[in-house]
């Protein structure tokens, strides 16, 4: 199912926003609030925030992005509706759009941010790769590393990844993939900086289980195990951008299809080349 747009103003100025890396599904640095709602959890997060200029960035938008690129080629993912919502930050009212998302733990598990949980377990001398091996977990790094190239995610830090344990089977499971804002152009603030955008550079990352190029994380999978990926369709475009017409510009909507296209074009062609 298509993640959902809603324009229609939602009054969330009771919401405490804040700065929060100890929310489940939502770690990071952009402002985040969460509630409890029937039983169920909710999670909101906005995009970049500047205390002069209110909030000037993109990453809730390309979080809902992200989910319908993930849904349309068969990623395992958080899914994302994005809101109209006013909410106060600092005293001073916002009409702003948010990201939300649900709990994705299970009823009974807990959660580790990805880096911790390396620390406390990794035996002497073992690589995030092997670890990820020992534990069953490396088939979803694979994934993560081709997700993250296809849409440039400059932020996949040992917090953006989390293990979820439970504890009646004593079993552990990587969470699906969460926090993709800082991704695609959200760095992009004007027309000129779209225009300018190069949607094949290979932009330094952070990236807590590989390097920091995106591309040469692509190269650390071995053949065999190179995810593969549904077919991205020329009219796969009209789902990635549905109802964000009146959100971001024209201009703004073709440089990430331009961005994502290219970049699934060129991991499709690897595929082929290591495969032959």
């Amino acid at each position: 199912m298509n993640s959902k747009v809603t324009n229609d103003l939602t009054d969330l100025r009771y919401l405490r926003f804040g700065y929060s890396r100890r929310s489940s599904g939502t770690a990071g640095t952009l402002l985040k609030a969460q509630q409890d709602i029937n039983g169920l959890r909710l999670y909101y997060k906005a995009s970049s925030y500047d205390p002069v200029n209110g909030f000037v960035g993109h990453e809730s938008v390309n979080e809902l992005i992200s989910d319908r690129l993930f849904n349309l080629l068969g990623i395992k993912h958080v899914s994302y509706d994005l809101i109209n919502a006013l909410i106060v930050v600092d005293n001073k009212e916002y009409n702003t759009y948010l990201c939300v998302s649900q709990n994705f733990r299970k009823r009974r598990e807990s959660k580790m941010a990805f880096d911790l949980f390396y620390e406390n377990m990794r035996n002497e001398g073992e690589d995030v790769l092997s670890f990820c091996s020992r534990f069953g977990f490396i088939q979803d790094i694979y994934q993560m590393i081709v997700a993250d190239y296809l849409i440039i995610n400059r932020d996949r830090h040992g917090a953006n990844i989390e293990v979820l344990y439970d504890p009646e089977s004593k079993s552990y499971r990587l969470a699906p993939i969460f926090d993709n804002g800082f991704s695609l152009l959200f760095s992009c603030r004007n027309d000129d900086d779209i225009t300018h955008f190069d949607p094949l550079k290979d932009y330094r990352v952070q990236c807590f289980f590989g390097s920091e190029s995106l591309k040469k994380n692509i190269d650390l999978i071995p053949v065999e195990n190179l995810p593969v990926l549904n077919k991205l369709k020329k009219e796969d475009k009209e789902i990635l951008f549905d109802g964000l017409s009146s959100i971001i510009t024209r201009k703004h909507i073709s440089k990430i299809w331009e961005t994502i296209s290219e970049r699934y074009s060129i991991y499709e062609s690897i595929c082929i080349e290591r495969r032959s």
